[in-house]
């Protein structure tokens, strides 16, 4: 019977101890004695502590409710966006990584400035705000508030999303990066955990596999492909050629809050193991959260809202106990993503802003900052999140805005990394006109020429837009010294010395044959499913 959504004694029980505990655990394992400590972790990072919480930071509890809810509505092709991690994380690795890395950056604006100038810094500065803070933490505070009002459905929206909000920043805001990261390996497993007891309990209850890809085929002819015809209103295959690779380069290459994890590492290996790990993770997802969304058609076929899919199977399906376990696994994955946006939403303001204005102030000032910058940016996401059921779904409120935002920024980033000629104001002007053309769409999508694209075929477009704005305007402008950002340039060379290091290395402790085979994996299970 659908619809029944309520926690016993022993529910309630093992989500407290379990969020307290984690409060406790966070703050006690937090470092922030100086700036280096408070948003890098001390740079003393493992691959596997890496891993985790990269991959903790994107699976959290918008994503849950979001992949669950996407294939409810639309079928498979939202795991396009999940393998595509694999392919996206192996080229971070091999091309990205180590230039961030040698470079002792904090934040992914310090790299612009060190390529470009400052004005492009600023920039990315304030669009990387933007997301995280609208998208991330925003959507991840609505997805929260959308299991506890099942729970509660009399509950002040403001106030679920506020506690909510409370509970996470707790501890960012005292342990900074090392608290985040050593809490999400933790969080990690319970959500994993979680995710495994919902998908064998969805696929026992709903008849097996083949019932379940049975229920997709009969919903449309393409419910259960991952590549799909051009008219599909979801994901058409122009947007999964060109769209998903987009979104998913600027999540994983260029994002503060992804790519602060890999800066924490103790050294270039760490960082691409803990890189590659993340995207073997992704994998699995199909099987964990995609098909049990497949499986709600034939459990939960008079459901309206795909949102409620996911929680719809756990407080259907699950025992009491299980259901407490699950639920706190839940917070957990969410309290992750938001103290890590929120970290990294600090770090942003205090490293590219009151750092570059007062760059006399001692470390203590500058963690205290970025604990203020904590508490500012939760209480903007915390007044915005609620406005995010104006949407028709989760999945596609994050991938529309993201889409607008990522365009212009990648397209400078890879003029500036393989293309020395690239010049700083060729860089600013393509922001500042891709910024504006995403404004005009999102504002007024019927008289912009871009609205008139699907909203995962618009950004390739945009991102030739800015390119080409990148190339014009460098050629009529002097040409950088190249002495100065001959290191910041990707060329032969480095890949060269890369692979005269990895000479004599075992299979498992060479990253780039550990990348080779996870991408081969995702190939057979993309094929299978094509």
């Amino acid at each position: 019977m659908m619809n029944q959504f309520g926690l016993s004694g022993i529910d309630l029980a093992i989500i407290v101890i379990y969020l307290v505990g984690i409060i406790w655990y966070g703050i006690r394992s937090g470092k922030k004695g100086s700036s280096d400590e408070y948003f890098l972790g001390g740079r003393d990072m493992t691959w596997f502590t890496i891993g985790l919480s990269m991959f903790a930071a994107n699976i959290s509890s918008n994503s849950l409710i979001a992949i669950t809810g996407g294939a409810t509505k639309g079928g498979i092709a939202f795991y396009n966006y999940e393998w595509m991690a694999t392919v996206v994380l192996a080229f971070f690795c091999v091309f990205i990584l180590p230039f961030y890395l040698k470079t002792g950056i904090y934040t992914m604006p310090e790299f612009f400035e060190k390529r470009f100038d400052a004005r492009s810094r600023y920039y990315f500065s304030f669009i990387t705000l933007v997301g995280n803070i609208f998208i991330d933490t925003a959507g991840t505070l609505f997805a929260g508030s959308l299991v506890v009002q099942l729970v509660y459905p009399e509950a002040n929206t403001y106030l679920v999303i506020g506690l909510l909000a409370l509970f996470a920043a707790s501890y960012t805001i005292f342990g900074g990066l090392s608290s985040v990261m050593k809490t999400e390996v933790l969080n990690t497993i319970i959500l994993l955990t979680s995710a495994v007891l919902v998908a064998v309990v969805t696929f026992s209850k709903a008849g097996g596999y083949d019932a379940i890809m049975a229920a997709g085929n009969a919903k449309s002819p393409d419910f259960m492909h991952l590549i799909l015809p051009s008219d599909n209103p979801d994901m058409p295959w122009q947007g999964l050629l060109f769209g998903v690779p987009l979104l998913g380069f600027y999540f994983w290459c260029n994002n503060q809050f992804i790519v602060q994890r890999a800066l924490s590492a103790k050294n270039v290996d760490e960082a691409r193991k803990g890189a590659i790990f993340a995207g073997v993770l992704k994998i699995p997802i199909l099987f964990l959260l995609v098909f049990p969304g497949i499986a709600t058609l034939i459990l939960y076929p008079q459901m309206t809202n795909s949102d409620q899919a996911f929680p719809t199977l756990v407080f259907n399906l699950l025992p009491h106990g299980l259901i407490g376990l699950v639920v706190a696994g839940f917070l957990a994955a969410m309290a992750s993503a938001i103290s890590a946006t929120l970290n990294s939403a600090s770090t942003l303001v205090t490293m590219d802003f009151v750092k570059k204005f007062n760059p006399n102030m001692d470390e203590k000032s500058l963690v205290r900052a970025g604990q203020i910058a904590t508490l500012g940016f939760m209480l903007i996401a915390v007044l915005w999140s609620p406005q995010i059921k104006q949407f028709d779904s989760l999945m596609n409120y994050m991938q529309k805005i993201l889409g607008l935002i990522c365009p212009p920024v990648v397209a400078v980033f890879l003029c500036g990394l393989f293309w020395k000629r690239a010049t700083g104001t060729g860089a600013f002007t393509a922001l500042m006109v891709g910024f504006l053309l995403a404004i005009w769409t999102v504002i007024s999508p019927e008289t912009s020429f871009l609205g008139s694209y699907h909203f995962l075929v618009a950004p390739p477009i945009l991102l030739v837009i800015c390119v080409a704005i990148v190339v014009v305007v460098s050629l009529l402008t002097p040409a950088p010294n190249y002495e100065s950002i001959k290191d910041l340039i990707w060329t032969k060379r480095f890949y060269d010395e890369d692979t005269a290091s990895l000479k004599g290395l075992s299979w498992n402790h060479n990253y780039r044959t550990l990348a080779i085979i996870s991408i081969i994996i995702t190939a057979i299970v993309v094929w299978i499913y094509r």
